[in-house]
């Protein structure tokens, strides 16, 4: 639901006391929270930086659950699944958020993510390459400084670093010592 306020006036009152202003803005309501939108031409307004947490639980999960299973404190992603008392398929999409690129992990623990991001739109498949991530996940007037770069050295055949997070690890391989009475 959209809502926008069109007459931009000022008017001061008859003993000169009090000012009005009156600003067009548009309010949009997004799963229950209104946001103001800017309009267009204006400069981006934005609010102060608001954690969404049900992002920052995902990723949360994501990397704790990560290490349970590089640690072998489960064997497979349906042990852990099954002891999570979550659903296998479940357990691997949030898995994936671990692949996900570091400013964009930072940005969602600072609060610094699009208020538009969603848990859904992580949760869908992504393409590896980070600067692919950035232009998946935002639309040109939510980019980062840092999504710009990353999209500029993309366009230019440049890669990123890579960190820990995306290096595949070997398949590990547990054996039990065969005991010989």
């Amino acid at each position: 639901m959209t809502t926008t306020a069109r007459s931009n006036k000022t008017t001061v009152s008859k003993d000169g006391r009090t000012a009005t202003v009156s600003i067009p803005v548009t309010f949009l309501q997004r799963s229950g929270r209104k946001q103001i939108l800017t309009p267009r031409g204006a400069a981006p307004w934005s609010p102060a930086a608001r954690v969404d947490t049900a992002l920052v639980k995902a990723v949360v999960r994501a990397h704790r659950w990560r290490q349970m299973l590089e640690d072998g404190q489960y064997a497979s992603s349906a042990e852990l699944a099954k002891a999570e008392k979550v659903n296998d398929s479940y357990l691997s999409r949030i898995l994936r958020l671990t692949l996900i690129a570091p400013d964009l992990i930072e940005a969602i623990l600072t609060g610094r993510q699009p208020s538009t991001l969603q848990l859904d739109d992580l949760l869908k498949p992504l393409p590896a390459a980070w600067a692919l991530q950035h232009s998946a996940l935002f639309s040109p007037h939510q980019r980062s400084a840092s999504s710009e770069l990353a999209r500029q050295l993309s366009a230019q055949n440049q890669t990123f670093p890579q960190s820990r997070l995306l290096t595949p690890n070997p398949p590990r391989v547990l054996k039990r010592a065969s005991r010989k009475h």
